[in-house]
């Protein structure tokens, strides 16, 4: 069995630099506009390690930008995704979450805090491999979530009785 590991802040620094010097050019070659905001928010993004929801890039961007609007922040956001500048995160039934790693990869969300970290597991890459359809859906990508409870949330109910936890 390959290893599994976690992404967290290793190599992230010079990914998000590597992907910001390329970001003019795949704004230019996709006909989007290169806008100071758009680079603050790609920046705030891929400074950030957490998979931030839009609020939390707003309150980044606006130390930078103080007159850029939520709203601004969101369809940015919206648009990164769109463009394949960016990935939304959304694990089901709450508010989105963006990732500024493009690469492959999948995450792994603590069930209860609902902090997402960046996953390399190589097996989950080969999971539908070969296959071009699944059932009537044409398969475009394959992302594995996978559910689990952290370190930090784990010792907070180690103390608990099972029925409390």
């Amino acid at each position: 069995m390959t290893e599994v590991k976690l992404l967290g802040g290793q190599g992230r620094g010079d990914y998000a630099q590597a992907r910001l010097a390329e970001f003019v050019a795949n704004c230019r070659r996709k006909k989007m506009a290169v806008t100071p905001q758009r680079r603050a928010v790609l920046r705030a993004l891929l400074e950030s390690g957490d998979h931030p929801r839009a609020d939390r890039v707003y309150a980044r961007v606006r130390r930078e930008h103080p007159h850029i609007s939520l709203a601004t922040v969101h369809r940015t956001l919206e648009r990164l995704c769109e463009v394949g500048e960016a990935r939304k995160v959304t694990p089901l039934h709450e508010t989105a979450r963006y990732d500024g790693n493009t690469r492959p990869h999948h995450h792994v969300v603590c069930v209860r805090c609902k902090r997402v970290e960046d996953l390399e597991a190589p097996e989950f890459d080969t999971l539908l491999a070969g296959r071009q359809t699944l059932g009537e859906f044409h398969l475009l990508g394959c992302s594995v979530e996978v559910r689990a409870l952290c370190h930090r949330c784990r010792k907070r109910t180690a103390g608990r009785s099972p029925s409390a936890a």
